[in-house]
């Protein structure tokens, strides 16, 4: 920016209130003193918004004593340090408090209706994979894979996994003479994804 542009010259900034500094305002709180209070400091532990309105000098002073923790025992100190974790909120383990007990966060009494939670959910997955429309398409990749037309989700992508790093071509040193059974490993699971299979 060159200073002596005829432009430089012709700028005003407007300040949009007074911004000088005021000299009235509320006394400092500390017992004799006249000044102005410009500072706040915290009346202590339970009166959180509550404030000293103090100048400078005594706000200084104050906060140099200050003890937030004064007349607390050491074990009080460490409960309130642990409790400061969970923003002094209750917790409890799962399964008990108080959700168990009225039922509003336990799972024992919630409906499941599509039986996700409950002790024979791989048995539900079975009967489910057995009552299922297999095309032929789905019997080709399945077969590709070396699965069986009941085989659950976890099971058609562990195996893909499996077969993947069996002819990928960095894990045969380089030899791609695998690739093309590797592709069709591929499409066969990417299609059994895209029907609901992986």
């Amino acid at each position: 920016m060159k200073f002596d542009s005829p432009f430089f010259d012709r700028i005003r900034v407007k300040p949009d209130k007074d911004r000088r500094r005021r000299t009235g305002g509320p006394t400092c709180e500390w017992a004799g003193c006249k000044e102005t209070a410009t500072h706040r400091a915290p009346k202590g532990r339970g009166r959180e918004k509550d404030y000293w309105r103090y100048c400078l000098n005594h706000v200084r002073e104050y906060n140099q004593s200050y003890n937030f923790f004064a007349g607390m025992t050491d074990d009080d100190v460490i409960a309130y340090q642990k409790d400061a974790l969970t923003g002094h909120r209750p917790t409890w383990k799962m399964g008990t408090g108080m959700g168990a007990q009225t039922g509003l966060h336990g799972l024992a009494d919630r409906v499941d209706p599509f039986e996700l939670f409950g002790d024979d959910a791989r048995q539900r997955e079975q009967k489910r994979a057995e009552s299922r429309v297999i095309h032929n398409a789905a019997r080709k990749a399945f077969d590709t894979l070396g699965l069986e037309t009941t085989a659950t989700a976890l099971e058609v992508k562990t195996r893909f996994k499996e077969l993947v790093k069996r002819h990928h071509p960095d894990a045969n040193g380089g030899d791609r003479s695998t690739e093309d059974r590797l592709v069709e490993i591929i499409q066969s699971y990417n299609y059994l994804k895209s029907v609901g299979f992986g």
